[in-house]
């Protein structure tokens, strides 16, 4: 009873403290540890043990499966130069520096200043996502970071194995380099095998409730087996951790295929929610660990100053040795050609941020506990990993954001998110009408086939209408149908009351009704492109824009500056303008009522045209339906 209430008690705790954090200009893992460290004194709250078989065996499989099947696949593929060199290269070249650094500062075998080397070797996802996502960090540094970490803890558990292995005895090179190999290739493969198997069963499951519960357990599958599997009898075995990383990169990029809709919906649910459960629970249990693990150093035979100075001679290492890691590692590669041909050079900036955004977490303090109790200092090696582990975490995380807005560094422009969602929904949308035109055409009513054209002609235009005027129709709809939903729930919560109508029956009834509330599309009153310091254009290649694009450069006088020719003539009104980049015949877009743009194009065959809305410079082709 007393573990159940540790856990409730602690739990609630996380989710209250996170709730009240996002209020605060600071991320949600920093409140969380500075709050558990306070915590950690207080009498009445019980000591929390964070042992390293709770974390690598029940946190750590679904945190990394959760955050891999977010992971596109593609990306990753993208930038696996980069996370190769962070989460493979970089943990080795850690480990060993400060398995030197510590053998020199506490006269420990190299050994153990390997494992310490190993424990502090590998940044944490969690910690560094949560502030790069909300300080609005470039995508692809994004991207990196969550790439490198969810490889790197494979790296660093490897490692700390085979220093273990080498603390109790003589280890060769030959049999560190055995358990690299069975330890990488065979979390692949295991991660592998068991994404075929999942795929396999998930496209014959028909029950979405069924298909979610597999989801739930798939990371413990991959990660169990990989675990068991040893080489020839010794105690080389292949990573769970990069097992279950692999069975999550490849199931995600699957999902759209092997489930359903309404299974992903659950699916994606149920997975933010444990994530972001286990996460902040997490963070709290970090900070909790304080008292304990301090009353225990205080036993040691070394003097309180040795410790604290050799605490931050091994911080101050690991960030020096990323720091002077990233740039090499991101320059010295586009050295040869066809490296700089396919991925040019970033800005300094860029690995700079990826340089100082290394902050530690909970793989770090728990992957410490698995230092046998005989280890020489071993107290005191826990002491230097939560110094990492919270020093990192506070320095680096309070002070990247500073760091961002010193660089002028900016985030993902939502407006530039919505010209290119709208460019795929529209492409999309073309196909389906297209479709509809030659396949379902005669074998529906006229009727139907129109409400189908309609229906899949709106979407797309509701998010071109995200780019202009804030009260676009589609905004109008968003607000008038929710108001329209909560006075049908209120009457259907009314019927309920009543006992007239079978609950069942009206459970189905106020589902349907939670199935359209949540994909209305609630614009932001602040989506206005009017007023944009720079004009609003798209970021594709110009070396890869289709011929029109191109072509239509210059903008050419507008015909009727004022508004669309159509809608003047007959007094009509517009929601946007557009403007075609041959003649200057200004037109209204496919949300207004008159379409007069794309009518233009049909009765011209004049092929792009450009927004002729403030703050907008964009083009749309629409033979090759691209936008430049």
């Amino acid at each position: 009873m007393d573990t159940a209430l540790t856990i409730v008690v602690a739990v609630s705790l996380a989710v209250a403290v996170s709730t009240v954090a996002g209020r605060l200009p600071v991320a949600a893992p920093l409140v969380l540890i500075v709050f558990g460290i306070a915590a950690s004194y207080v009498p009445f709250i019980p000591d929390v043990e964070l042992t390293a078989e709770i974390v690598l065996v029940g946190l750590l499989p679904p945190l990394l499966y959760a955050a891999a099947i977010r992971t596109p696949l593609v990306d990753f593929r993208a930038n696996r130069r980069p996370i190769a060199l962070l989460s493979i290269a970089l943990v080795i070249v850690t480990a060993v520096v400060i398995g030197f650094l510590t053998q020199a500062l506490l006269d420990v075998p190299l050994a153990v200043g390997l494992a310490l080397g190993a424990v502090v070797a590998p940044p944490d996802a969690v910690a560094a996502t949560a502030v790069a996502r909300r300080i609005g960090l470039p995508r692809r540094v994004v991207t990196i970071l969550e790439g490198e970490s969810l490889v790197n803890d494979a790296t660093a558990i490897v490692l700390l194995r085979t220093s273990i292995a080498a603390i109790a005895g003589s280890v060769s090179l030959f049999e560190i380099g055995i358990e690299f190999v069975v330890s990488a290739l065979g979390g692949v493969l295991v991660g592998v095998v068991v994404a075929f198997a999942v795929v396999q069963v998930r496209k014959r499951i028909t029950d979405d409730l069924t298909d979610v519960s597999l989801s739930l357990l798939t990371p413990w599958l991959a990660y169990v087996p990989a675990e068991e599997i040893h080489w020839a009898g010794t105690d080389a075995h292949a990573s769970g951790v990069l097992a279950v990383v692999v069975a999550g990169l490849l199931l995600g990029h699957k999902s759209p295929i092997i489930q359903s809709a309404t299974s992903r919906l659950f699916e994606r649910m149920n997975w933010a929610t444990i994530s972001f459960v286990l996460e902040n629970t997490t963070f709290l249990l970090i900070g909790l660990q304080v008292q304990s693990i301090l009353s225990d150093a205080g036993e040691s035979e070394l003097s309180t100053g040795r410790v604290i100075a050799v605490s931050l001679i091994v911080l101050a290492a690991v960030i020096g040795i990323r720091l002077i890691w990233i740039f090499p590692a991101t320059y010295l590669p586009r050295l040869i050609p066809s490296v700089r041909r396919r991925d040019p050079a970033p800005h300094w900036t860029t690995p700079l941020l990826i340089g100082w955004a290394g902050m530690r977490g909970v793989v770090t303090l728990a992957a410490v506990f698995l230092l046998p109790a005989d280890t020489p200092h071993r107290d005191v090696l826990v002491v230097i990993a939560f110094v990492v582990t919270v020093g990192t975490l506070m320095l680096q995380g309070l002070t990247l954001p500073w760091l961002v807005r010193i660089l002028g560094v900016t985030g993902p422009d939502r407006h530039e998110d919505h010209l290119q969602e709208a460019a795929v929904h529209q492409a999309a949308s073309n196909a389906g009408l297209r479709y509809l035109e030659e396949e379902i055409a005669g074998t529906v009513s006229d009727e139907v086939l129109e409400r189908l054209r309609n229906r899949a002609a709106d979407r797309a235009n509701a998010i071109w209408e995200r780019l202009g005027s804030v009260d676009t129709p589609a905004a109008q709809y968003s607000r008038a149908r929710a108001a329209t939903l909560a006075r049908e729930r209120a009457e259907l919560i009314r019927i309920r009351g009543e006992g007239t109508v079978d609950q069942s029956v009206l459970q189905r009834v106020l589902y349907a009704l939670d199935v359209e509330e949540s994909i209305l599309d609630r614009l932001a009153e602040d989506e206005s492109t009017e007023g944009r310091e720079t004009d609003l254009r798209s970021s594709y290649d110009p070396a890869g824009a289709c011929e029109h694009l191109r072509q239509a450069c210059e903008v050419p006088k507008p015909l009727t500056p004022t508004g669309c020719a159509e809608c003047l003539e007959t007094g009509a009104t517009w929601v946007h303008l557009r403007i075609c980049m041959t003649c200057g015949h200004v037109g209204c877009c496919d949300s207004s009522e008159g379409r007069h743009a794309t009518q233009h194009f049909h009765d011209s065959g004049h092929p792009v045209m450009r927004s002729f809305e403030p703050g907008e410079a964009w083009r749309w082709c629409f033979v090759d339906e691209e936008t430049g």
